[in-house]
């Protein structure tokens, strides 16, 4: 998978970064208390996901030990699920999680109890960096349908390097009510009340840094833990596993590898009928970023080590490429003694395989080469191509306990299983974790929705229900979209922009159905592709240009479809560009660095500025322009509010019915309106959600309620123009969310 720089599962190395990537809500005046308080009654609506498949880094799955056909699986960013073996589907369980939780959709480790089947644990924090907050664990007694929640004062990292280690969290096996918490810079904590409250285990002798992984697994190995320490050199002065036999005193483990192959330990598995702990290793914690690994197993009775390793990196492929790569997931076969899969990790010239054992790790076979894949029902896993790889990233991977050919693996993507270790399918109905960043419901034609997403470029969804089935857009594929746009009077003709390794811009003519590069593009483009519009009839575009690190260029402008461009210098840089619905000589953009609401009436070739003095210092500041009508622009300025001009710009009001706005679309109007239906994801009251207004933002009612938040909601909403009550929301981890009123 060729993915841009602004992947939303890439490491974030700062406050800079972050603003860029994460999009962090900041509620300024308002307490998390309060946000807790005072929730106004929700509109009754029934909440769905629209149907891509995956879509996302699977980092665990969990098959619950002594309870047939439950397991449970956690993703970087999208939060956690619980799979129905009686349904075959996931359900989504941290979906309450709102506004405020936003760092809490990660989930960084998954831990059940094998003594009490209905309870389960969740670690969460997506970044443990010093602008994140603090991680928590939620505890259910019910797996998973409620939850109680402690707050932590340490900060987790779902979405950072190491985030498919682990377990990092575990229930101890000789009494349930203790738990253990493996954290990447403050050490190994233990709760002694079913994870209510936590202390450091004072005695865990490796020492944790700032900049660290920290522990990166825990696994008993019948009544000793084992803990996995990321942070060694890869020398034997250093210890990276150690074990305790009373829950009380921690020791190196002796014996254990050294070197480059065995500096990490990534995932560890027990064997219960030959007494075996099994290990994968890596030169880093990955999934990006290893070059070397290894899998070893210890004797736990005679504490003897043995190196079983199927296939060592550094050779060379076929076509004399290097292969590196690490190792990554590890599961035993709970029936059958001596039976391991083992997974590689980042090896992109050979691709990512499954090694699986029968005696111990003494031969191996490759899934990889016997595999048949069916992606009939998710088709964008092929993308472009004529059929889909084994995977990358396979760092989650587990063997069914009461069915040893059933399998399945996570990748950046997907969650692949088998029920007889040679045909492969996604095993993934029910759970979405994309990262949306643009939606666009079309007035007419097959599909009432279009959407740019991070990582799997645009889909054109003919039906909710089901995965698009011509996949992503392709000629050309694009990692993350940056820009999709419609011309309001031409919706046939639609543009894209986004990474790609073969063009950054596109158009179609058919409403998103095919597509087609564009003849020329400027040579910013493929290092800072950005959003795009089209005007009304579709004569020309606009095309933005911002770099992953936030650095903005000028903007250029085409009036013939993408065969030249030309440069637009009165354009505000980086700036999101507007297209009016009416007049196709007109067009917007807003200057957040300036507060400045500049505009066009040459059809982009030069911009003046009209409205000033507006919020500025925040380029999420957004411009929308109500569809049907020339001039009428709303700008969602978040803490600064909502704010309405009905004349091209010119001049701006301030709407008291909201005190924040953060993401701003509309849709049909209800019967007798004389306005379209406003859809917003803002703040009314004191808690920030998603609301409908049908009078022109004169009063607004609440669609979502408290069962269905998914953190962080500001990207973007549309509703639908043919379908009044129909809403499209984008999430950052939970895919699409539409809703309709019951």
């Amino acid at each position: 998978m060729s993915t841009s720089p602004l992947s939303r599962r890439t490491v974030l190395a700062g406050t800079a970064a972050a603003a860029a990537l994460t999009a962090t809500p900041a509620l300024q005046g308002r307490t998390h208390a309060a946000e807790r308080a005072a929730r106004p009654p929700a509109d009754t609506y029934r909440w769905r996901t629209a149907v891509i498949g995956g879509t996302g880094f699977v980092t665990g799955v969990l098959f619950h030990p002594t309870v047939r056909g439950l397991a449970y699986a956690r993703t970087d960013i999208g939060g956690a699920y619980r799979w129905d073996d009686r349904t075959a589907r996931w359900t989504p369980l941290t979906d309450h999680l709102g506004w405020d939780d936003w760092n809490l959709l990660g989930v960084e480790a998954i831990a059940v109890d094998p003594a009490h089947p209905d309870r389960v644990y969740l670690a969460l924090g997506t970044y443990a960096q010093s602008w994140a907050g603090n991680g928590a664990v939620l505890r259910s007694e019910d797996r998973g349908a409620t939850w109680a929640r402690s707050d932590l004062t340490v900060k987790l990292g779902a979405n950072e390097d190491g985030r498919g280690t682990g377990e990092r969290l575990l229930v101890d096996p000789r009494d349930s009510d203790t738990l253990w918490l493996g954290t990447r810079h403050d050490g190994l904590l233990r709760s002694t009340d079913r994870g209510a409250t936590w202390k450091a285990a004072d005695t865990f002798p490796a020492a944790p840094n700032a900049t660290g992984q920290g522990v990166t697994l825990l696994v008993a190995a019948g009544r000793t833990l084992y803990a996995g320490w990321g942070d060694a050199d890869g020398t034997t002065a250093t210890a990276n596993l150690f074990r305790t036999a009373d829950g009380t005193t921690w020791e190196p483990v002796p014996g254990q590898p050294a070197g480059t192959a065995a500096k990490v330990p990534v995932r560890a598995a027990y064997d219960r009928h030959t007494r075996e702990l099994y290990l994968t290793y890596a030169n880093a914690p990955g999934p990006n970023g290893q070059s070397d690994g290894s899998v070893h197993k210890l004797a736990t009775a005679t504490g003897k080590w043995t190196e079983v390793t199927p296939v060592k990196p550094g050779g060379t492929t076929e076509d004399s490429s290097a292969d590196s790569f690490g190792y990554g997931g590890v599961a035993v076969d709970a029936r059958r003694p001596g039976t391991v899969v083992v997974s590689t990790n980042n090896r992109w010239a050979a691709v990512d395989t499954l090694y699986r054992t029968t005696d111990g790790g003494r031969t191996w076979t490759s899934l990889k080469d016997s595999a048949v894949f069916d992606v009939s029902e998710t088709p964008y896993l092929k993308w472009g191509e004529a059929a889909p790889k084994f995977g990358w990233w396979i760092q989650a991977l587990a063997v069914d306990p009461y069915d040893s050919r059933h399998v399945v693996y996570g990748t950046g993507a997907t969650l692949y299983g088998t029920r007889d270790l040679k045909h492969w399918a996604p095993q993934i109905r029910g759970l979405e974790e994309t990262a949306v960043r643009q939606l666009i419901s079309p007035p007419t034609g097959e599909a009432h929705l279009l959407s740019g997403l991070g990582d799997i470029g645009v889909m054109y969804h003919e039906r909710l229900t089901a995965s698009p089935s011509r996949g992503m857009a392709t000629n050309p594929v694009f990692g993350s979209a940056t820009g999709l746009a419609q011309a309001a009077l031409e919706p046939s003709y639609v543009v894209r922009a986004g990474w790609g390794d073969h063009g950054n811009g596109a158009f179609s003519r058919d409403g998103g159905r095919t597509w087609a590069p564009f003849a020329a593009q400027p040579a910013i483009a493929k290092d800072a592709p950005g959003p795009i519009a089209a005007n009304a009839d579709g004569s020309v575009l606009l095309w933005s240009f911002v770099h992953w690190d936030g650095t903005r260029y000028p903007a250029h402008r085409s009036a013939d479809n993408g065969a030249t461009w030309t440069e637009v210098p009165t354009f505000p840089k980086g700036a999101t560009p507007v297209a009016d619905p009416a007049d196709p000589a007109l067009f917007y953009a807003y200057d957040t660095d300036a507060g400045t609401l500049l505009a066009s009436t040459d059809g982009g070739r030069t911009f003046a500025a009209r409205a000033t003095g507006l919020p500025a210092g925040d380029t999420q500041f957004k411009v929308v322009a109500a569809p049907g009508r020339s001039g009428d622009l709303w700008l969602s300025a978040k803490w600064n509010g909502l704010y309405r001009s009905t004349d091209g710009g010119a001049g701006f009001q301030k709407i008291d019915s909201c005190w924040a706005s953060y993401t701003l679309g509309f849709g049909k109007a209800a019967d007798g309106a004389d306005h379209p239906a406003i859809y917003m994801v803002g703040s009314t009251e004191t808690i920030t959600a998603v609301h409908r207004s049908d009078d022109g933002a004169k009063t607004w009612t609440r669609i979502n309620d408290d069962a269905h938040q998914w953190g962080w909601t500001g990207e973007a909403i549309t509703g639908d123009p043919r379908i009044h009550g129909r809403v499209y929301l984008a999430t950052n981890g939970r895919g699409i969310q539409y809703g309709e009123p019951v």
